[in-house]
């Protein structure tokens, strides 16, 4: 389903980004990199393989989205899939939350992937097999914890944008889903929890309410799912948000801080 398909995933260095791309390399798609730090997508794009080329941007800048997509159709003339996954994992919360903070949280997490839906859309509606977009969520976008105030907004509206254009871009062929991601582990994620003093083996400490399989997420479960939506194997659905956690979201409510459970 993914076999000469050009695909742009954003964030693409390591993690969920990084995962989603090798699955869709190995299933033969045009894989096109996105990340901060050109050094390192080159060692990213170097252990995907040949073919696969890569941008870095800041997407903190308003003119990035733009010039990212730009450079996809420079390189390939075309673009089918979009995986809007980079994202500010800052951790705020009402007491500590700044001015600053919103609006960089919301031009990386929100109105980037959005300038990119319309940069990407405008191309993918001029092709006969028109496109599909994924936007990788959280499901912190339903409430989120206390210290994820921000990222917990952008998520949901991003969640809001996806929902209204699955409408706006259904006619022209374009699809757009969204799945909100549950607890994963990443690099990020483990920088994340050492920063805040949390002990290396942090994952084992977990309550079991928070892991029921017996561990976390990982990014090969979550690129399988995002890899999906991505294809034409989810069609014609759009405009839809999945869940991909170990639990039902609704109805579950747990402590602030996972630690003092």
């Amino acid at each position: 389903m993914m076999k000469g398909r050009v695909v742009l995933i954003t964030g693409a260095n390591e993690g969920i980004g990084f995962a989603i791309a090798r699955i869709c390399h190995d299933r033969g798609a045009r894989v096109v990199l996105h990340g901060l730090d050109a050094s390192a997508l080159e060692t990213s794009a170097r252990k995907l393989g040949p073919g696969v080329t890569y941008i870095a941007a800041d997407l903190n800048d308003p003119a990035a989205p733009g010039k990212i997509v730009g450079f996809v159709l420079g390189e390939h003339g075309r673009i089918d899939g979009l995986v809007n996954n980079a994202g500010m994992l800052d951790r705020c919360t009402l007491d500590t939350v700044s001015a600053d903070l919103i609006d960089r949280m919301f031009a990386v997490n929100f109105r980037a992937p959005l300038m990119l839906i319309q940069a990407a859309a405008a191309q993918m509606a001029t092709q006969k097999t028109g496109g599909s977009i994924v936007n990788i969520g959280s499901v912190n976008a339903s409430c989120g914890a206390p210290t994820l105030l921000v990222y917990s907004a952008t998520k949901g509206a991003l969640m809001t944008i996806t929902q209204n254009l699955g409408s706006t871009l259904g006619p022209k062929h374009v699809r757009i889903n969204q799945i909100n991601v549950g607890w994963t582990v990443t690099e990020s994620e483990n920088r994340i929890q050492a920063a805040e003093g949390q002990p290396e083996n942090w994952q084992d400490q977990i309550p079991a309410s928070y892991k029921p399989s017996g561990a976390l997420l990982t990014p090969d479960q979550i690129a399988r799912h995002a890899v999906f939506w991505l294809s034409d194997e989810s069609a014609p659905v759009t405009g839809q948000v999945c869940d991909v956690e170990q639990y039902p979201m609704i109805g579950r409510a747990f402590g602030a801080n996972w630690s003092d459970e």
